[in-house]
Protein backbone atom coordinates (compact mmCIF):
# COMPACT_ATOMS: atom_id res chain seq x y z
CA UNK A 1 0.00 0.00 0.00
CA UNK A 2 2.48 2.43 0.66
CA UNK A 3 4.73 1.27 -2.35
CA UNK A 4 1.21 2.74 -4.29
CA UNK A 5 0.47 6.02 -2.28
CA UNK A 6 4.63 7.00 -2.69
CA UNK A 7 4.42 6.07 -6.29
CA UNK A 8 1.11 8.39 -6.51
CA UNK A 9 2.82 11.37 -4.59
CA UNK A 10 5.91 11.42 -6.72
CA UNK A 11 4.04 11.42 -10.14
CA UNK A 12 2.44 14.61 -8.55
CA UNK A 13 5.79 16.45 -8.23
CA UNK A 14 6.76 17.69 -11.99
CA UNK A 15 3.39 19.79 -11.70
CA UNK A 16 3.77 20.67 -8.52
CA UNK A 17 7.59 21.87 -8.74
CA UNK A 18 5.83 23.41 -12.11
CA UNK A 19 3.62 25.62 -9.99
CA UNK A 20 6.48 26.58 -8.35
CA UNK A 21 9.05 27.55 -10.96
CA UNK A 22 6.25 29.93 -12.61
CA UNK A 23 5.28 31.48 -9.43
CA UNK A 24 1.76 30.43 -8.61
CA UNK A 25 2.73 28.46 -5.44
CA UNK A 26 5.43 29.07 -2.88
CA UNK A 27 7.74 26.36 -1.67
CA UNK A 28 6.40 25.48 1.41
CA UNK A 29 2.73 25.44 -0.14
CA UNK A 30 3.95 22.86 -2.43
CA UNK A 31 5.28 20.59 0.48
CA UNK A 32 1.59 21.29 2.43
CA UNK A 33 -0.06 20.13 -0.54
CA UNK A 34 1.88 17.17 -0.63
CA UNK A 35 1.60 16.71 3.08
CA UNK A 36 -1.86 16.92 3.15
CA UNK A 37 -2.55 14.50 -0.25
CA UNK A 38 -0.48 11.93 1.05
CA UNK A 39 -2.91 11.57 4.32
CA UNK A 40 -5.62 11.92 1.66
CA UNK A 41 -4.08 8.74 -0.47
CA UNK A 42 -3.44 6.96 2.56
CA UNK A 43 -7.19 7.00 3.54
CA UNK A 44 -7.82 5.49 0.14
CA UNK A 45 -5.99 2.46 0.61
CA UNK A 46 -7.33 1.60 4.01
CA UNK A 47 -8.87 -1.86 4.24
CA UNK A 48 -12.70 -0.48 5.03
CA UNK A 49 -12.83 2.62 2.91
CA UNK A 50 -15.48 5.37 3.30
CA UNK A 51 -17.10 7.28 0.79
CA UNK A 52 -16.62 10.90 2.45
CA UNK A 53 -12.66 10.16 2.23
CA UNK A 54 -13.37 9.83 -1.64
CA UNK A 55 -15.43 13.22 -1.59
CA UNK A 56 -13.05 14.90 0.75
CA UNK A 57 -9.63 14.17 -1.61
CA UNK A 58 -12.12 15.34 -4.82
CA UNK A 59 -13.46 18.25 -3.06
CA UNK A 60 -9.59 18.92 -1.65
CA UNK A 61 -8.21 18.60 -5.54
CA UNK A 62 -11.02 21.15 -7.00
CA UNK A 63 -9.93 23.24 -4.18
CA UNK A 64 -6.20 23.53 -5.44
CA UNK A 65 -7.71 23.96 -9.43
CA UNK A 66 -9.85 26.91 -8.11
CA UNK A 67 -6.89 28.15 -6.57
CA UNK A 68 -4.85 27.83 -9.35
CA UNK A 69 -6.82 29.62 -11.63
CA UNK A 70 -7.43 32.40 -9.41
CA UNK A 71 -3.61 32.46 -9.04
CA UNK A 72 -2.90 32.75 -12.93
CA UNK A 73 -5.73 35.65 -12.72
CA UNK A 74 -3.61 37.62 -10.27
CA UNK A 75 -0.48 37.70 -12.12
CA UNK A 76 -1.90 37.19 -15.58
CA UNK A 77 -0.47 33.76 -16.12
CA UNK A 78 -1.93 31.85 -19.10
CA UNK A 79 0.70 29.15 -19.94
CA UNK A 80 1.38 25.72 -19.27
CA UNK A 81 -2.13 24.61 -18.87
CA UNK A 82 -1.54 20.99 -20.12
CA UNK A 83 1.75 20.73 -17.71
CA UNK A 84 -0.40 22.37 -14.58
CA UNK A 85 -4.37 21.94 -14.78
CA UNK A 86 -4.07 18.80 -16.99
CA UNK A 87 -2.58 16.19 -14.60
CA UNK A 88 -4.71 17.80 -11.52
CA UNK A 89 -8.19 17.14 -13.69
CA UNK A 90 -6.67 13.78 -14.76
CA UNK A 91 -6.39 12.86 -11.37
CA UNK A 92 -9.81 14.03 -10.08
CA UNK A 93 -11.27 11.93 -13.19
CA UNK A 94 -9.89 9.16 -11.49
CA UNK A 95 -10.49 9.40 -7.98
CA UNK A 96 -14.22 10.25 -9.63
CA UNK A 97 -13.73 6.77 -11.19
CA UNK A 98 -12.35 5.18 -8.46
CA UNK A 99 -15.71 5.61 -5.90
CA UNK A 100 -18.44 5.10 -8.48
CA UNK A 101 -16.58 1.90 -9.24
CA UNK A 102 -17.26 0.97 -5.71
CA UNK A 103 -20.37 2.96 -5.12
CA UNK A 104 -22.03 2.17 -8.16
CA UNK A 105 -25.73 2.81 -7.04
CA UNK A 106 -24.79 6.40 -6.10
CA UNK A 107 -26.57 8.54 -8.87
CA UNK A 108 -25.34 11.84 -6.83
CA UNK A 109 -21.65 10.63 -7.16
CA UNK A 110 -22.16 10.07 -10.76
CA UNK A 111 -23.76 13.18 -11.46
CA UNK A 112 -21.39 15.37 -9.56
CA UNK A 113 -18.53 13.77 -12.09
CA UNK A 114 -20.71 14.81 -14.76
CA UNK A 115 -20.99 18.40 -12.93
CA UNK A 116 -17.13 18.32 -12.65
CA UNK A 117 -16.65 17.39 -16.15
CA UNK A 118 -18.75 19.71 -17.42
CA UNK A 119 -16.44 22.66 -15.74
CA UNK A 120 -13.19 21.43 -16.13
CA UNK A 121 -12.90 18.50 -18.52
CA UNK A 122 -13.40 17.32 -21.81
CA UNK A 123 -16.76 17.35 -23.92
CA UNK A 124 -15.56 13.40 -24.70
CA UNK A 125 -15.46 12.83 -21.15
CA UNK A 126 -18.84 13.48 -19.93
CA UNK A 127 -19.71 11.40 -22.66
CA UNK A 128 -18.07 8.40 -21.21
CA UNK A 129 -18.97 9.51 -18.02
CA UNK A 130 -22.94 8.85 -19.05
CA UNK A 131 -22.04 5.89 -21.06
CA UNK A 132 -20.89 4.15 -17.64
CA UNK A 133 -23.42 5.56 -15.60
CA UNK A 134 -26.40 4.40 -17.89
CA UNK A 135 -24.90 0.43 -18.43
CA UNK A 136 -25.53 0.80 -14.48
CA UNK A 137 -28.98 2.69 -14.16
CA UNK A 138 -30.23 2.56 -17.14
CA UNK A 139 -33.82 1.61 -15.19
CA UNK A 140 -33.63 6.09 -14.91
CA UNK A 141 -35.47 7.44 -17.73
CA UNK A 142 -34.10 10.85 -16.07
CA UNK A 143 -30.37 10.09 -16.60
CA UNK A 144 -31.46 9.22 -20.46
CA UNK A 145 -32.71 12.38 -20.86
CA UNK A 146 -29.55 14.30 -19.62
CA UNK A 147 -27.51 12.29 -20.96
CA UNK A 148 -29.04 13.07 -24.70
CA UNK A 149 -29.28 16.68 -23.46
CA UNK A 150 -25.40 16.69 -22.68
CA UNK A 151 -24.68 15.66 -26.22
CA UNK A 152 -27.05 18.07 -27.83
CA UNK A 153 -25.69 21.30 -25.72
CA UNK A 154 -22.58 20.45 -24.88
CA UNK A 155 -20.94 18.63 -27.88
CA UNK A 156 -23.58 19.90 -30.59
CA UNK A 157 -24.08 16.27 -31.80
CA UNK A 158 -28.00 15.59 -32.33
CA UNK A 159 -26.85 12.67 -34.00
CA UNK A 160 -25.59 10.67 -30.46
CA UNK A 161 -28.32 12.41 -29.12
CA UNK A 162 -30.91 10.73 -31.01
CA UNK A 163 -29.07 7.82 -30.64
CA UNK A 164 -29.40 8.18 -26.63
CA UNK A 165 -33.00 8.40 -27.30
CA UNK A 166 -33.72 5.59 -29.24
CA UNK A 167 -31.94 3.35 -26.53
CA UNK A 168 -33.70 4.87 -23.94
CA UNK A 169 -36.91 3.83 -25.85
CA UNK A 170 -35.20 0.32 -25.90
CA UNK A 171 -35.91 0.23 -22.04
CA UNK A 172 -38.58 3.13 -21.46
CA UNK A 173 -41.00 2.35 -24.89
CA UNK A 174 -44.09 3.66 -22.50
CA UNK A 175 -42.52 6.80 -20.75
CA UNK A 176 -43.75 10.13 -22.23
CA UNK A 177 -40.88 12.09 -20.73
CA UNK A 178 -38.75 10.42 -22.79
CA UNK A 179 -40.96 10.65 -25.99
CA UNK A 180 -41.88 14.67 -25.35
CA UNK A 181 -37.82 14.91 -24.79
CA UNK A 182 -36.89 13.19 -28.42
CA UNK A 183 -39.75 15.56 -30.23
CA UNK A 184 -38.06 18.42 -28.85
CA UNK A 185 -34.66 17.71 -29.90
CA UNK A 186 -35.54 16.88 -33.31
CA UNK A 187 -37.43 20.12 -33.43
CA UNK A 188 -34.35 22.01 -32.02
CA UNK A 189 -32.03 20.30 -34.86
CA UNK A 190 -34.34 21.78 -37.15
CA UNK A 191 -34.42 25.07 -35.71
CA UNK A 192 -30.36 24.78 -35.86
CA UNK A 193 -30.27 23.38 -39.51
CA UNK A 194 -32.69 26.34 -40.41
CA UNK A 195 -30.68 28.85 -39.04
CA UNK A 196 -27.13 27.53 -40.45
CA UNK A 197 -29.21 27.58 -43.99
CA UNK A 198 -30.41 31.31 -43.37
CA UNK A 199 -26.68 32.20 -42.08
CA UNK A 200 -25.13 30.79 -45.24
CA UNK A 201 -27.73 32.12 -47.61
CA UNK A 202 -26.93 35.52 -46.28
CA UNK A 203 -23.18 35.08 -46.83
CA UNK A 204 -23.79 34.24 -50.26
CA UNK A 205 -21.71 30.93 -49.84
CA UNK A 206 -21.59 28.41 -52.49
CA UNK A 207 -22.09 24.86 -50.80
CA UNK A 208 -21.70 22.90 -54.14
CA UNK A 209 -23.61 19.70 -54.37
CA UNK A 210 -24.58 19.40 -50.75
CA UNK A 211 -28.44 20.36 -49.88
CA UNK A 212 -30.55 20.70 -46.80
CA UNK A 213 -33.02 18.15 -46.98
CA UNK A 214 -36.31 19.63 -47.18
CA UNK A 215 -37.95 17.32 -45.20
CA UNK A 216 -35.58 18.10 -42.06
CA UNK A 217 -36.30 21.54 -42.22
CA UNK A 218 -40.01 21.06 -42.15
CA UNK A 219 -39.43 19.14 -39.13
CA UNK A 220 -40.54 15.36 -40.52
CA UNK A 221 -38.08 13.52 -37.78
CA UNK A 222 -40.47 15.23 -35.37
CA UNK A 223 -43.41 13.89 -37.04
CA UNK A 224 -41.97 10.64 -37.16
CA UNK A 225 -40.84 10.80 -33.26
CA UNK A 226 -44.83 11.81 -32.94
CA UNK A 227 -46.15 8.85 -34.69
CA UNK A 228 -44.08 6.25 -32.62
CA UNK A 229 -45.07 8.19 -29.79
CA UNK A 230 -48.79 8.17 -30.17
CA UNK A 231 -48.57 4.40 -31.26
CA UNK A 232 -47.59 3.52 -28.40
CA UNK A 233 -48.94 5.52 -26.16
CA UNK A 234 -52.60 6.33 -27.20
CA UNK A 235 -53.40 9.29 -24.40
CA UNK A 236 -54.55 12.59 -25.31
CA UNK A 237 -52.27 13.95 -22.50
CA UNK A 238 -49.04 13.04 -24.22
CA UNK A 239 -50.73 14.25 -27.50
CA UNK A 240 -51.54 17.70 -26.26
CA UNK A 241 -47.91 18.16 -24.64
CA UNK A 242 -46.30 17.45 -28.15
CA UNK A 243 -48.46 19.58 -29.61
CA UNK A 244 -47.61 22.33 -27.00
CA UNK A 245 -44.01 21.54 -27.97
CA UNK A 246 -44.43 22.03 -31.39
CA UNK A 247 -46.16 24.96 -30.40
CA UNK A 248 -42.90 27.01 -29.51
CA UNK A 249 -41.54 26.79 -32.89
CA UNK A 250 -42.44 28.93 -35.55
CA UNK A 251 -41.84 26.70 -38.56
CA UNK A 252 -44.03 23.55 -37.71
CA UNK A 253 -47.53 25.20 -38.49
CA UNK A 254 -48.11 21.81 -41.06
CA UNK A 255 -47.00 19.50 -38.13
CA UNK A 256 -48.87 21.30 -35.69
CA UNK A 257 -52.52 20.79 -38.01
CA UNK A 258 -51.37 17.33 -38.44
CA UNK A 259 -51.27 16.76 -34.89
CA UNK A 260 -54.39 19.45 -34.60
CA UNK A 261 -56.00 17.13 -36.33
CA UNK A 262 -55.32 13.50 -35.08
CA UNK A 263 -56.57 14.24 -31.46
CA UNK A 264 -59.52 15.51 -33.02
CA UNK A 265 -60.03 12.82 -35.23
CA UNK A 266 -58.81 9.80 -32.56
CA UNK A 267 -58.91 10.78 -28.75
CA UNK A 268 -62.60 12.67 -28.70
CA UNK A 269 -63.60 9.83 -26.18
CA UNK A 270 -61.34 11.70 -23.23
CA UNK A 271 -62.19 14.71 -21.62
CA UNK A 272 -58.80 16.42 -21.57
CA UNK A 273 -58.74 16.83 -25.43
CA UNK A 274 -62.49 18.75 -25.76
CA UNK A 275 -60.72 20.77 -22.33
CA UNK A 276 -57.79 21.81 -24.60
CA UNK A 277 -59.81 22.51 -27.93
CA UNK A 278 -62.68 24.23 -25.86
CA UNK A 279 -59.91 26.68 -24.25
CA UNK A 280 -58.16 27.16 -27.68
CA UNK A 281 -61.27 29.29 -28.56
CA UNK A 282 -59.65 31.98 -25.62
CA UNK A 283 -56.38 32.46 -27.87
CA UNK A 284 -58.68 33.04 -31.29
CA UNK A 285 -58.22 36.41 -32.59
CA UNK A 286 -60.89 39.20 -31.82
CA UNK A 287 -61.89 42.43 -33.52
CA UNK A 288 -59.20 45.02 -33.02
CA UNK A 289 -61.86 48.40 -33.10
CA UNK A 290 -63.74 46.83 -29.82
CA UNK A 291 -60.67 46.12 -27.70
CA UNK A 292 -59.93 49.84 -27.84
CA UNK A 293 -62.04 49.97 -24.16
CA UNK A 294 -62.92 48.47 -20.85
CA UNK A 295 -66.59 47.51 -21.92
CA UNK A 296 -65.75 46.77 -25.89
CA UNK A 297 -62.57 44.07 -24.18
CA UNK A 298 -65.12 42.58 -21.87
CA UNK A 299 -67.45 42.25 -24.75
CA UNK A 300 -65.14 40.17 -26.61
CA UNK A 301 -64.11 38.43 -23.58
CA UNK A 302 -67.64 37.25 -23.30
CA UNK A 303 -67.75 36.43 -27.22
CA UNK A 304 -64.60 33.78 -26.38
CA UNK A 305 -65.96 32.35 -23.12
CA UNK A 306 -69.30 31.64 -25.12
CA UNK A 307 -67.28 29.61 -27.98
CA UNK A 308 -65.55 28.07 -25.24
CA UNK A 309 -68.77 26.81 -23.44
CA UNK A 310 -70.15 25.49 -27.33
CA UNK A 311 -67.33 22.91 -27.33
CA UNK A 312 -67.82 21.84 -23.77
CA UNK A 313 -71.59 21.80 -25.01
CA UNK A 314 -70.41 19.54 -27.43
CA UNK A 315 -68.19 17.48 -25.74
CA UNK A 316 -71.04 17.22 -22.78
CA UNK A 317 -73.22 15.85 -25.77
CA UNK A 318 -70.82 13.26 -26.82
CA UNK A 319 -68.90 11.99 -23.23
CA UNK A 320 -71.44 12.69 -20.37
CA UNK A 321 -68.81 11.72 -18.23
CA UNK A 322 -67.73 12.78 -14.53
CA UNK A 323 -64.23 13.85 -16.13
CA UNK A 324 -66.39 16.05 -18.96
CA UNK A 325 -68.44 17.54 -16.24
CA UNK A 326 -64.99 18.20 -13.96
CA UNK A 327 -63.24 20.24 -17.22
CA UNK A 328 -66.60 22.58 -17.56
CA UNK A 329 -67.04 23.23 -14.37
CA UNK A 330 -63.35 24.13 -13.20
CA UNK A 331 -62.69 26.08 -16.60
CA UNK A 332 -66.58 28.29 -15.77
CA UNK A 333 -64.91 28.45 -11.75
CA UNK A 334 -61.55 29.19 -13.21
CA UNK A 335 -63.32 32.59 -15.34
CA UNK A 336 -65.66 33.70 -12.55
CA UNK A 337 -62.12 34.12 -10.46
CA UNK A 338 -60.74 36.13 -12.81
CA UNK A 339 -61.04 40.40 -11.65
CA UNK A 340 -63.28 42.38 -13.78
CA UNK A 341 -64.68 45.54 -13.14
CA UNK A 342 -67.24 45.16 -16.17
CA UNK A 343 -70.00 44.01 -13.71
CA UNK A 344 -72.17 42.77 -16.30
CA UNK A 345 -69.61 40.22 -17.56
CA UNK A 346 -68.77 38.82 -13.73
CA UNK A 347 -72.87 38.10 -13.54
CA UNK A 348 -73.09 36.40 -16.34
CA UNK A 349 -69.96 34.16 -15.35
CA UNK A 350 -71.43 33.68 -12.23
CA UNK A 351 -75.14 32.60 -14.13
CA UNK A 352 -73.20 30.28 -16.04
CA UNK A 353 -71.18 28.37 -13.36
CA UNK A 354 -74.28 27.95 -11.65
CA UNK A 355 -75.84 26.60 -14.67
CA UNK A 356 -73.60 24.24 -14.98
CA UNK A 357 -72.82 22.85 -11.41
CA UNK A 358 -76.52 22.06 -11.36
CA UNK A 359 -76.92 20.28 -14.27
CA UNK A 360 -73.76 18.00 -13.49
CA UNK A 361 -75.58 17.40 -10.03
CA UNK A 362 -78.64 16.43 -12.01
CA UNK A 363 -76.51 13.99 -13.91
CA UNK A 364 -75.11 13.08 -11.16
CA UNK A 365 -71.47 13.52 -12.24
CA UNK A 366 -70.84 16.23 -10.00
CA UNK A 367 -67.58 15.62 -8.31
CA UNK A 368 -67.94 16.29 -4.64
CA UNK A 369 -65.16 18.92 -3.78
CA UNK A 370 -67.39 21.49 -6.16
CA UNK A 371 -69.92 21.15 -3.84
CA UNK A 372 -68.67 23.22 -1.43
CA UNK A 373 -67.86 26.29 -4.27
CA UNK A 374 -71.16 26.24 -4.82
CA UNK A 375 -72.18 26.74 -1.72
CA UNK A 376 -69.71 29.78 -1.52
CA UNK A 377 -71.25 31.23 -4.46
CA UNK A 378 -75.17 30.48 -3.45
CA UNK A 379 -74.30 31.88 0.33
CA UNK A 380 -72.26 34.97 -0.57
CA UNK A 381 -74.99 35.91 -3.18
CA UNK A 382 -77.45 35.66 -0.19
CA UNK A 383 -79.47 32.22 -1.92
CA UNK A 384 -80.09 30.54 1.51
CA UNK A 385 -82.72 28.82 0.19
CA UNK A 386 -80.48 27.32 -2.57
CA UNK A 387 -77.79 27.11 -0.14
CA UNK A 388 -79.78 24.43 1.83
CA UNK A 389 -81.58 22.81 -0.77
CA UNK A 390 -77.80 21.93 -2.53
CA UNK A 391 -76.61 21.03 0.99
CA UNK A 392 -78.91 18.76 1.57
CA UNK A 393 -78.53 17.52 -1.92
CA UNK A 394 -74.68 17.05 -1.42
CA UNK A 395 -75.15 14.70 1.29
CA UNK A 396 -77.33 12.51 -0.59
CA UNK A 397 -75.18 12.25 -3.25
CA UNK A 398 -72.25 11.59 -1.14
CA UNK A 399 -73.91 9.79 2.07
CA UNK A 400 -70.81 8.52 3.69
CA UNK A 401 -68.47 10.93 2.99
CA UNK A 402 -67.42 12.95 6.07
CA UNK A 403 -66.49 16.16 3.90
CA UNK A 404 -69.55 16.46 2.52
CA UNK A 405 -71.79 15.83 5.65
CA UNK A 406 -69.40 18.48 7.81
CA UNK A 407 -69.81 21.09 5.02
CA UNK A 408 -73.39 20.16 4.48
CA UNK A 409 -74.10 20.77 8.24
CA UNK A 410 -71.67 23.82 9.14
CA UNK A 411 -74.39 25.28 6.19
CA UNK A 412 -77.50 24.16 7.65
CA UNK A 413 -76.20 25.21 10.83
CA UNK A 414 -74.91 28.98 9.53
CA UNK A 415 -79.14 28.75 8.20
CA UNK A 416 -80.29 28.22 11.22
CA UNK A 417 -82.28 24.69 10.53
CA UNK A 418 -84.71 23.54 13.02
CA UNK A 419 -84.33 19.54 12.01
CA UNK A 420 -80.55 19.84 13.13
CA UNK A 421 -80.82 17.14 15.79
CA UNK A 422 -82.61 14.97 13.15
CA UNK A 423 -79.61 15.18 10.64
CA UNK A 424 -77.01 14.80 12.79
CA UNK A 425 -78.26 11.51 13.96
CA UNK A 426 -78.91 10.65 10.27
CA UNK A 427 -75.12 11.78 9.36
CA UNK A 428 -73.66 9.51 11.65
CA UNK A 429 -75.81 6.64 10.40
CA UNK A 430 -74.38 6.90 6.87
CA UNK A 431 -71.02 7.54 7.57
CA UNK A 432 -67.85 5.12 9.19
CA UNK A 433 -67.69 5.34 13.16
CA UNK A 434 -63.76 6.10 12.90
CA UNK A 435 -64.45 8.54 10.76
CA UNK A 436 -67.28 10.46 12.67
CA UNK A 437 -65.24 12.33 15.52
CA UNK A 438 -65.96 16.00 13.09
CA UNK A 439 -69.24 15.57 13.27
CA UNK A 440 -69.62 14.92 16.85
CA UNK A 441 -67.60 18.05 17.73
CA UNK A 442 -69.93 20.02 15.65
CA UNK A 443 -73.31 18.70 16.94
CA UNK A 444 -71.31 19.24 20.52
CA UNK A 445 -71.00 23.29 19.11
CA UNK A 446 -74.54 23.06 18.40
CA UNK A 447 -76.21 21.77 20.83
CA UNK A 448 -74.67 23.74 23.69
CA UNK A 449 -75.62 26.47 21.72
CA UNK A 450 -79.24 25.47 20.87
CA UNK A 451 -80.70 22.88 22.89
CA UNK A 452 -81.65 22.35 26.25
CA UNK A 453 -79.01 21.57 29.02
CA UNK A 454 -80.89 18.06 29.31
CA UNK A 455 -80.91 17.53 25.76
CA UNK A 456 -77.16 18.62 25.79
CA UNK A 457 -76.21 17.16 28.41
CA UNK A 458 -77.98 13.86 26.60
CA UNK A 459 -76.17 14.06 23.91
CA UNK A 460 -73.16 13.93 25.01
CA UNK A 461 -73.92 11.35 27.06
CA UNK A 462 -74.02 9.19 23.73
CA UNK A 463 -71.06 10.49 22.60
CA UNK A 464 -68.81 8.53 25.54
CA UNK A 465 -70.96 5.44 24.48
CA UNK A 466 -68.99 5.45 21.08
CA UNK A 467 -66.79 2.79 20.19
CA UNK A 468 -64.49 4.79 18.91
CA UNK A 469 -61.60 5.89 21.30
CA UNK A 470 -61.31 9.47 19.67
CA UNK A 471 -64.29 9.85 19.79
CA UNK A 472 -65.24 9.10 23.51
CA UNK A 473 -62.20 10.82 24.69
CA UNK A 474 -63.45 14.35 23.09
CA UNK A 475 -66.55 13.87 24.51
CA UNK A 476 -65.64 13.25 28.06
CA UNK A 477 -63.72 16.83 27.29
CA UNK A 478 -65.88 18.79 25.97
CA UNK A 479 -68.84 17.19 28.46
CA UNK A 480 -66.55 18.40 31.63
CA UNK A 481 -65.99 22.18 29.66
CA UNK A 482 -69.75 22.29 28.93
CA UNK A 483 -70.80 20.95 32.97
CA UNK A 484 -67.69 24.09 33.85
CA UNK A 485 -69.80 26.77 31.60
CA UNK A 486 -73.03 25.69 32.34
CA UNK A 487 -73.14 24.82 35.48
CA UNK A 488 -69.61 25.99 37.77
CA UNK A 489 -66.99 24.44 40.11
CA UNK A 490 -69.48 22.39 41.87
CA UNK A 491 -70.98 20.72 38.26
CA UNK A 492 -67.52 20.26 36.60
CA UNK A 493 -66.68 18.38 39.66
CA UNK A 494 -69.42 15.75 39.76
CA UNK A 495 -68.51 15.44 36.08
CA UNK A 496 -65.19 14.81 36.25
CA UNK A 497 -65.72 12.35 39.33
CA UNK A 498 -68.45 10.17 37.48
CA UNK A 499 -66.38 10.22 34.23
CA UNK A 500 -62.92 9.56 35.45
CA UNK A 501 -63.36 5.62 36.01
CA UNK A 502 -64.47 5.54 32.53
CA UNK A 503 -62.19 4.52 29.89
CA UNK A 504 -60.50 5.47 27.52
CA UNK A 505 -59.48 8.75 29.21
CA UNK A 506 -56.95 11.36 28.06
CA UNK A 507 -54.41 13.42 29.66
CA UNK A 508 -56.28 16.39 28.27
CA UNK A 509 -59.36 15.60 30.61
CA UNK A 510 -57.04 15.34 33.72
CA UNK A 511 -55.34 18.64 33.17
CA UNK A 512 -58.49 20.48 32.25
CA UNK A 513 -59.57 19.66 35.68
CA UNK A 514 -56.42 20.80 37.36
CA UNK A 515 -56.74 24.11 35.16
CA UNK A 516 -60.69 24.41 36.22
CA UNK A 517 -59.37 23.62 39.93
CA UNK A 518 -56.49 26.29 39.77
CA UNK A 519 -59.16 28.93 38.72
CA UNK A 520 -61.30 28.83 41.40
CA UNK A 521 -60.46 31.84 44.20
CA UNK A 522 -59.02 29.16 47.21
CA UNK A 523 -57.83 26.02 45.02
CA UNK A 524 -57.49 22.69 47.15
CA UNK A 525 -54.39 21.07 47.08
CA UNK A 526 -55.48 17.99 48.36
CA UNK A 527 -57.97 17.78 45.13
CA UNK A 528 -55.08 19.21 43.22
CA UNK A 529 -53.36 15.96 44.50
CA UNK A 530 -56.14 13.95 43.50
CA UNK A 531 -56.37 14.80 40.00
CA UNK A 532 -52.35 14.29 39.74
CA UNK A 533 -52.70 10.98 41.21
CA UNK A 534 -55.42 9.96 39.17
CA UNK A 535 -54.05 10.78 35.50
CA UNK A 536 -50.46 9.21 37.25
CA UNK A 537 -52.63 5.99 37.55
CA UNK A 538 -53.04 5.73 33.52
CA UNK A 539 -49.97 7.56 32.12
CA UNK A 540 -47.48 7.42 34.71
CA UNK A 541 -45.39 5.30 32.83
CA UNK A 542 -44.69 7.19 29.86
CA UNK A 543 -45.70 10.40 30.50
CA UNK A 544 -42.77 11.87 31.88
CA UNK A 545 -43.48 15.90 31.57
CA UNK A 546 -47.01 14.93 33.98
CA UNK A 547 -44.62 14.53 37.15
CA UNK A 548 -42.45 17.54 36.36
CA UNK A 549 -45.81 19.32 36.57
CA UNK A 550 -46.79 17.36 39.90
CA UNK A 551 -43.45 18.30 40.84
CA UNK A 552 -43.66 21.67 39.75
CA UNK A 553 -47.20 21.96 41.71
CA UNK A 554 -45.98 21.39 44.74
CA UNK A 555 -43.57 23.96 44.83
CA UNK A 556 -46.37 26.28 44.75
CA UNK A 557 -47.06 28.30 47.64
CA UNK A 558 -50.23 26.32 48.14
CA UNK A 559 -47.90 23.06 48.03
CA UNK A 560 -45.69 21.28 49.90
CA UNK A 561 -42.03 21.13 48.86
CA UNK A 562 -40.70 18.26 51.25
CA UNK A 563 -43.26 15.85 48.73
CA UNK A 564 -41.06 16.59 45.91
CA UNK A 565 -38.33 13.97 46.69
CA UNK A 566 -41.12 10.90 47.43
CA UNK A 567 -42.57 12.02 43.82
CA UNK A 568 -39.40 12.45 42.04
CA UNK A 569 -38.34 8.51 43.39
CA UNK A 570 -41.61 7.43 42.58
CA UNK A 571 -41.44 8.71 38.96
CA UNK A 572 -38.21 7.00 38.80
CA UNK A 573 -39.20 3.88 39.65
CA UNK A 574 -42.96 4.28 37.09
CA UNK A 575 -41.43 5.60 34.12
CA UNK A 576 -40.30 3.68 31.88
CA UNK A 577 -37.60 3.31 28.42
CA UNK A 578 -36.49 7.19 27.15
CA UNK A 579 -39.14 8.56 29.57
CA UNK A 580 -36.55 8.29 32.44
CA UNK A 581 -33.74 10.01 31.11
CA UNK A 582 -36.10 12.40 29.40
CA UNK A 583 -37.49 13.41 32.82
CA UNK A 584 -33.83 13.20 34.86
CA UNK A 585 -32.68 16.18 32.25
CA UNK A 586 -35.86 18.74 32.68
CA UNK A 587 -35.76 17.74 36.52
CA UNK A 588 -31.80 18.89 36.43
CA UNK A 589 -32.91 22.25 34.36
CA UNK A 590 -36.19 22.26 36.79
CA UNK A 591 -33.63 22.60 39.86
CA UNK A 592 -31.00 25.09 38.31
CA UNK A 593 -33.92 27.11 37.36
CA UNK A 594 -33.43 26.62 33.80
CA UNK A 595 -36.90 25.43 33.22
Amino acid sequence: MAEIVQQRIEDRIPALEQLERVGLFTKKEVRSIIKRVTALEYKLHRLIVNKDDFIAYIQYEINVLELVKKRRAHVHYLFKREEIEGPIIYRINSIFRRATNKWKDDVQLWLSHVAFCRKWSSKIQISKVFSSMLAIHADKPALWIMAAKSELEDRDSSESARHLFLRALRFHPNNKKVYQEYFRMELLHSEKLRKQKEDLEKAEIDLGEYEFSPEILSGKLAEVVYKDATCTIKEAELVISLLNIAAIFDFTKELQDYILQDLQNNYTEEALTWDFMAKRELDAPGAGEELQTAKGRASDISRREERCCQVYEEGIKSLNSESMWTCYVAFCWERLKRKTNVQELKEKRQERLLSVLQRAHDSSLLKEDYYKSWLQILLSSGDAEGAASVAMAATQRYSQSVSVWSLSLQTLMHLGREDMSGLFQEALTHINPKESLTLWQLQAEWSAANQSPEETEAMFKRGLMSAVAAVSMEMKERYLDWSYATGGYKKARRTFTSLQEIRPLSKDFFTRMIQIEKEQETPKMSNLRDYYERALQEFGTTDDDLWLQYIQEELEPHGQPENCGKIHWRAMKFLEGGSVERFTSKYTLMQTGHL
